[in-house]
């Protein structure tokens, strides 16, 4: 998968590397503003079960 998405974009190896520098940031960026709080409420993280003993 990555050497179809390496081998599709434009330019020589620098210009590669900068876009796709820019594009793992992209979906980094919106991992962590759309993705990650909508998924949050959804995951048992916060369940937490201490007793009071």
């Amino acid at each position: 998968m990555y050497s179809w998405i390496w081998r599709h974009l434009p330019g020589n190896g620098w210009v590669r590397a900068l876009i796709s520098l820019v594009l793992i940031a992209v979906v980094v960026y919106v991992l962590f503003q759309y993705v990650f709080p909508w998924a949050e409420p959804l995951l048992p993280f916060n369940d937490v079960t201490v007793d009071n003993q």
